[in-house]
């Protein structure tokens, strides 16, 4: 895989789910509701109830893997500040929220701790504005 990764290239998008598995639920769902409303039925609303628990389910589903892996990610970054923070600076590790230990994941080991300072101290307000911050981009190809 490709190690060139920035900060402008590192969304990823899986093109089966978000080009062909959510646009299909969608348009099956607004075209049952569509046949629903034209065509009122009991059999019509079911399928228009199906149509929408599908769309919203594949859904959730997408978010609850996000959320696994934003744990896994939040551990190991956890684990990873312990050994390349300084000593002064580990136990302020707990400070960080999930979004920011998954923006400081694409940072080289010795970069982090001036991104961590910068961070805690309020300079680096948002996501972005930490991934923005970093120089020399650290690839992550196994997000999904």
């Amino acid at each position: 895989m490709n190690s060139a990764q920035t900060y402008a290239s590192h969304r990823r998008f899986l093109p089966a789910f978000h080009f062909f598995v959510l646009p299909v639920l969608l348009a099956n769902a607004i075209a049952t509701i569509v046949t629903l409303v034209r065509h009122p039925s009991i059999l019509a609303a079911w399928l228009a109830l199906v149509a929408i628990a599908l769309a919203v389910g594949m859904w959730t589903a997408r978010s609850m893997a996000l959320k696994a892996q934003n744990r896994i990610i939040r551990l190991e970054e956890r684990m990873r500040l312990e050994t390349v923070l300084p000593t002064e600076l580990r136990p302020r590790i707990v400070d960080l929220s999930t979004g920011q230990l998954i923006a400081l994941r694409f940072a080289p080991d010795d970069e982090v701790p001036q991104l961590v300072r910068r961070t805690l101290a309020g300079e680096l307000k948002t996501n972005s504005d930490i991934k923005r911050a970093i120089r020399s981009w650290r690839a992550d190809h196994l997000r999904v």
